[in-house]
């Protein structure tokens, strides 16, 4: 069974020698197949310091920014297939026809 424990970092080094393992991908420090896992109480998670609550409010951003990324299309959208390999950003030559932007030979002098 494994237990993830909050190890600050001053305190890395001794949780290691005990057998404490990194997870990476989570950014914290964890037990695996441990019986007495009494060496490592001081660092176990309480239920008051936000564990808990951590993914129910990542959920709720996630899903909050999932709205705000939504992009609405009018009736009158039509994709285009790129041209060229140039970024989007970019108009080239040979993109120049299809862009949306006005091209460099039309702008009016300064």
């Amino acid at each position: 069974m494994r237990t993830n424990l909050k190890v600050p970092f001053a305190e890395k080094d001794e949780a290691k020698k005990l057998g404490a393992r990194w997870d990476a991908a989570r950014k914290l420090w964890y037990v695996e197949g441990k019986a007495d896992l009494t060496p490592f109480a001081r660092w176990s998670p309480s239920p008051h310091d936000g564990a808990a609550a951590a993914p129910v409010a990542a959920k709720a951003a996630g899903r909050k920014m999932e709205a705000s990324s939504l992009v609405i299309v009018g009736s009158g959208y039509r994709a285009c297939p790129p041209v060229c390999e140039c970024p989007p950003w970019e108009v080239c030559p040979r993109c120049e026809g299809v862009s949306f932007s006005t091209p460099a030979s039309a702008k009016a002098p300064v």
